[in-house]
Parts: C-alpha cells; structure tokens; sequence
C-alpha cells in the first residue's frame, strides 16, 4: 500500500479525545516508575546503573561512522541550553542577569492585562509561541490526571499551552547514529528557549507561568487533548504537520484562553495496519498486536489506558548499547514529514546535506 493511499484520511475535529481511559484504574503516574529513576533506584532491572553514553570512550577508540569524535560533540552541545539554563523552566520570573543602562526600571508583571475576549488572547499567545519558536501550539483545560502523582501547582492554573517543537529531519534520518541524538537535544534545547520567552510574556500580562518540559505532567496526553495529533503504535505523538517529529513542552497558567478541539485524522487505524516502527525497531520493544490493549508491557508504563504499550526497559538498554538515544521509529513513521525521501540518511549524508 502506498504512503499517500495509508494517510488518506481528513482531519477532523472531534468533541472528546481519540483515547480510551478506563477511569477506575488510571492514575497520575508516580515518578518512580520513570525509566530514569529506575536507573538508579531498581536493582532488580537490568538497566540498573548503566548511562546511556557509558559506551562512548569504548567507541572513540574504534570509531564508525556516525559514531566518531566530532558526532559525540554535536550531541553533548546540542543538549547545552536545555542543562544549563534553568531559567527553561521557571514556576515565576527569571531574573535578568543584566539590565541595559537605558530600560526604566519598571515590571510588567505588577500591571494585569484584563482578558475581555479569551479566544483572541489565545491568538496572542500563539502568535508569540510561534514567534519565539514553536512548531505548533495548542490549548487544553488541564486534566489532573495527567499530572504526576508529586505534581503541585496553583489551584488557577487550570489550562495547558502545549507546543510542539521540529526536529531536523537530517538528524532524524540517521538514527540510530549519534546525529539523531543531536536532533533531539537541539529539540529539547529549543523546547527550554520557547518555554523561558513565552513563560515571561504570560508573566508580563500579570498572570501565572509554570514551564515544564517533561517534567510535572505527561506531555503526549496534554498535547492531544490540546489538539495536536494522536497516539501512535509506537507510543509518541502524532501531528498532521510532522509525524512524531517533534518534542512536546507546556506551560500551565491561569491566563483566560479558548481551549482547542482535539483531532482525529485516521492514526489509530492506520497503526493497526502499518507495523513499521515495530518493525524496524531493533529491539522489539514495539509490539506487533494488532489491537492496542490495557496490559502495561514494564513497570514503567502508565496502565489504565487502551494503547499499544512499547517496552522502555529495552528502548533504554539499547540506547545505553548505542551511546545515545533512538529515534528509528519515528524516522521510518509514514506520517513523518521529511524534506527528502531517503530513509535511513547516511551519517556522512548528513554532515553534507547543509553545505
């Protein structure tokens, strides 16, 4: 079947979220479950205590393409705003580390902007996200269950900016080779630079900003009911726009918005037939059902939900065999929107396709 006769859907608007939740037994997910923390706090798991990059000064000896000295050094600096600058996810407002000599001295913030008309300010507000970034934005009601189980915040705060942000498709296409990695830390790095810019203007309007990453709340669900995209097989976001490559931050205010619809554009029975992640992971983390199901396939999933569960104790054990992370499933995704139909880039490619 060819790629445009598989996507050949409309999208549609639709009143409820294209999920299925069994309310009973979904809970807000505990953080110690996260594959992250399992790391240092499961012993009883076989990714107990390894790094993802504990195979890198292995690899620098014997280099392979993809893997060489100058790959590494692309993604360590790719992820630099994202670790370094704190200010990406600041609750209030971040302090300037310099003023010019000619700013009066004088803080938007104590003046409240009074919303008359919500949904024109949310125009504003995705006007100034894609101004400062962001591939799509979105707007939901807060659900508190997708909040995490140690997840506080202001009772007001009770609507989700969602954003989306565009991974370099080059990148991407290399995947697993390190390259790929460094697609997703400038993701991640881009996400921490929207969310400080669109965080202080919210601020600037008197009104409450918490910036989150993937911390505080899970990202995927927010994001559809934002009216992003959908859940795909292999357990990430699908937008429309991009497939699934994007990486997904929100802000949680208390701004007056018009929340967005949620869309359906035909994911959940296209994923039924396609099976192209699952087949192309290298570990066979994604399952191959043909009908999503409730059954957690690790501990680090988040049961009460009808999905195709991916198994993230492989995922991660193979990213720690790689010397980065993986992105093979999104890049072999039919719904992933490329400049170019070549998949999987060479790395070599990839260093050559910009100049």
């Amino acid at each position: 079947m060819s790629k445009n006769r598989l996507l050949q859907r409309d999208i549609k608007q639709v009143k409820q979220p294209p999920y299925i939740i069994k309310p009973d037994e979904i809970r807000k997910y505990d953080l110690k479950n996260l594959i992250f923390n399992r790391v240092v706090t499961d012993p009883n798991w076989p990714g107990h205590q390894r790094m993802i990059d504990e195979r890198v000064p292995e690899m620098l000896k014997d280099p392979q393409p993809g893997y060489t000295h100058v790959d590494f050094a692309l993604e360590e600096a790719a992820w630099t705003l994202h670790d370094t600058f704190q200010g990406s996810f600041a609750r209030s407002r971040i302090p300037k580390y310099r003023k010019p000599k000619a700013e009066i001295d004088h803080d938007l913030s104590t003046i409240p902007y009074k919303v008359e008309n919500p949904a024109r300010m949310s125009i504003y507000v995705k006007r100034a996200a894609q101004l400062f970034g962001a591939s799509l934005t979105g707007i939901c009601q807060l659900n508190l269950n997708w909040l995490y189980a140690d997840t506080e915040i202001p009772r007001n705060c009770n609507t989700a900016i969602v954003m989306a942000i565009e991974m370099d498709p080059e990148g991407i296409a290399t995947s697993p080779a390190i390259p790929a990695s460094s697609a997703t830390g400038v993701g991640y790095s881009r996400m921490g630079f929207v969310l400080a810019l669109l965080g202080e203007f919210i601020r600037n309007l008197g009104y409450d900003a918490i910036q989150c990453g993937n911390d505080s709340g899970i990202s995927i669900p927010l994001a559809i009911d934002a009216g992003l995209g959908q859940l795909g097989r292999h357990g990430l976001l699908i937008t429309p726009q991009f497939g699934s490559r994007v990486r997904l931050c929100k802000i949680f205010t208390n701004l007056p918005l018009r929340p967005d619809s949620p869309i359906d554009f035909g994911v959940t029975e296209t994923c039924r037939r396609c099976k192209r992640c699952a087949e192309a992971c290298e570990v066979d983390a994604i399952s191959f059902d043909d009908e999503p199901t409730f059954t957690p396939k690790c501990s680090s999933n988040n049961a009460g939900a009808l999905k195709w569960y991916v198994d993230s104790e492989l995922c991660y054990e193979f990213w720690c065999n790689n010397g980065g992370d993986c992105s093979t499933c999104i890049s072999v995704c039919p719904y992933t929107k490329n400049t170019f139909d070549k998949v999987p880039l060479q790395p070599e490619e990839f260093w050559t396709l910009k100049t």
